[in-house]
């Protein structure tokens, strides 16, 4: 990408190896000093599943229960909202982890909190009624002279977004300074592109069954939605690299793939389904709300598990989920024992990521099997920065912000953790540095098998470009890695959620209201409920399935 999204990305990772190389040699004493290590998911745990011979129940008592959700991520906490708002007490929720959550977890350095992965909910509007109820539940959202309004404190603080380009800041992440005439056209080519794909009214969060029917309606097929993103902008003409280079941002940091792998329903999905696309120098749309926390969405996690106390248990890794007539039987190994339990629930709800629970669900469903095989996913890895003191700004322009992107670099840049605090001057604090590598196995595998040293020093080399003195500010560096991070909107995965008889439209009854969905299929005993299932890892997505699983 450089200066444009033709570089290619192993071009792109040999440039950002050389830059390595060179920070490495300029600093090694200082290299020497940070700490740190890998925090966070365990891929090694996570692995047992595919050992060749896995533990076996020895016979102990069995535990009975009404209903077991199987994962705890954020469908998994949904669901376990979802039981209690209905008084219902019976009911148990096991996770491999430690600590649950998903990747919308939170850590700790030195006395501050930070993202372990996901950072931000944008502010919901009516297509999330699931979601808003909840941030009223929390106090979050609430209803002031007939208007809703959001806690100051959780809003995302002015500045937002910064972008380091040409050489200085720029607010904004949309590459504006010194553009030429023919970039301002093609962003506004762009923008009423993104009007006319908005005003079908097929893009929401979540996604609603109709959609297909909606964009139908306007004329665009479903078999153009379900091309590759960057096929479509070059059958529009839009071949600006700066244009590109940001697209291909907006969908790796969104689906942690780029526009040669999502399809043209999710790259236009980014912009259609929030705040539109605005060309430089024009008035039209408004900024993104969002709501941002130092732990990031490890705050909403947490206020899901809280209440759960002794029916959250941890450090459980589910083996087999076996369906019978009159019950179903679940198998999970407990890591500090090293004992497998075994549990007779009524009903399970299957709360695991798609390639999981393909994998312990014991004679598989056809529909599950299917899914799991279309559904491709992308790897990440998450690097929390402790720096001593604030960052030397590499150039001129717009002031520190809670987003902070480096034009032409793959990584996704970092968030900064304090900047939600109402501390009156800048001091230590930690960043959190975002990097998707990709959809695919190979690069999973080679994300799993770096080293922290390596993935360190990539860390700082990119930051580096934009604060040279960030090696010798870094104390820390915590970094986490996720597999199967998020699912990824693939043209596949576009065809096949439209078309599938089992993503039918339904009408359920909540506690207070009713809330059209896409339902999950389900058997007689089984529920299944992740994200996974949309194709799109987001907190509205995961919260919405959660919650329709159990009503």
């Amino acid at each position: 990408m450089g200066q444009g999204a033709a570089m290619k990305r192993r071009e792109l990772l040999g440039a950002a190896a050389l830059t390595t190389l060179a920070a490495c040699r300029a600093e090694p004493d200082q290299l020497t000093k940070i700490t740190g290590g890998f925090v966070g998911s365990s891929p090694e745990v996570g692995h047992i599943l595919r050992e060749a011979k896995l533990p076996v129940y020895d016979g102990s008592p069995v535990r009975k229960i009404h209903t077991l959700i199987a994962g705890g991520g954020v469908a998994g906490l949904s669901a376990a909202r979802a039981l209690r708002m209905q008084s219902a007490e019976d009911f148990v929720l096991l996770d491999l982890e430690s600590e649950v959550g998903g990747n919308a977890r939170g850590g700790s350095i030195a006395g501050m909190a930070h993202p372990l992965g996901a950072h931000y909910l944008p502010v919901p509007g009516d297509d999330a009624p699931e979601v808003q109820d909840f941030l009223e539940e929390l106090g979050l959202r609430k209803r002031i002279s007939g208007r809703w309004v959001y806690d100051e404190k959780a809003l995302c603080h002015s500045p937002q977004e910064r972008l380091f380009f040409n050489g200085a800041w720029q607010e904004g992440l949309l590459p504006t300074q010194g553009i030429s005439s023919e970039t301002q056209q093609q962003y506004q080519r762009f923008a009423k592109l993104v009007a006319q794909w908005q005003v079908t009214g097929a893009f929401s969060m979540p996604l609603k069954e109709n959609f297909r029917q909606k964009l139908q309606i306007a004329g665009i097929d479903i078999a153009q939605a379900a091309t590759v993103f960057i096929a479509y902008l070059d059958t529009q003409g839009l071949t600006d690299p700066h244009l590109r280079w940001y697209l291909d941002y907006c969908c790796r940091d969104d689906y942690g793939a780029g526009i040669d792998t999502v399809s043209t329903f999710a790259g236009m999905h980014y912009f259609a389904a929030r705040h539109g696309f605005s060309a430089p120098g024009t008035q039209d749309g408004e900024k993104e709300g969002v709501l941002t926390w130092p732990q990031g969405n490890g705050f909403l996690t947490q206020a899901l598990a809280a209440p759960l106390r002794d029916r959250l248990q941890s450090q459980q890794i589910v083996l087999r989920i076996e369906e019978g007539k009159s019950e179903v039987l679940i198998d999970a190994l407990h890591l500090p024992t090293k004992r497998v339990r075994r549990y007779a629930a009524q009903r399970c709800i299957v709360a695991l990521p798609l390639h999981v629970a393909s994998r312990v669900v014991n004679n598989a469903p056809d529909f599950l099997k299917a899914a799991a095989v279309n559904l491709t996913h992308s790897s990440w890895w998450v690097a929390n920065i402790h720096i001593d003191a604030p960052l030397h700004d590499n150039g001129q322009g717009a002031f520190p912000s809670w987003d902070n992107v480096i034009y032409g670099s793959k990584g996704l840049g970092y968030v900064d953790a304090m900047h939600q605090s109402t501390r009156t001057a800048p001091g230590a604090t930690v960043l959190t540095y975002y990097h998707a590598e990709g959809a695919g196995s190979a690069l999973r595998q080679a994300l799993l098998k770096a080293r922290w040293p390596q993935l360190r020093d990539r860390a700082l080399a990119e930051i580096a470009q934009a604060h040279p003195d960030i090696t010798r500010r870094a104390q820390q560096i915590d970094i986490t890695r996720y597999g199967h991070a998020m699912a990824v909107l693939t043209p596949q995965f576009i065809s096949q959620i439209s078309q599938s008889p089992a993503y039918k439209l339904r009408r359920v009854l909540s506690i207070s209201k009713q809330y059209p969905t896409r339902p999950t299929p389900s058997t007689p005993r089984l529920r299944f409920a992740h994200s996974d299932w949309s194709g799109y890892s987001v907190f509205e997505e995961a919260f919405a399935r959660g919650l329709h699983s159990v009503l």
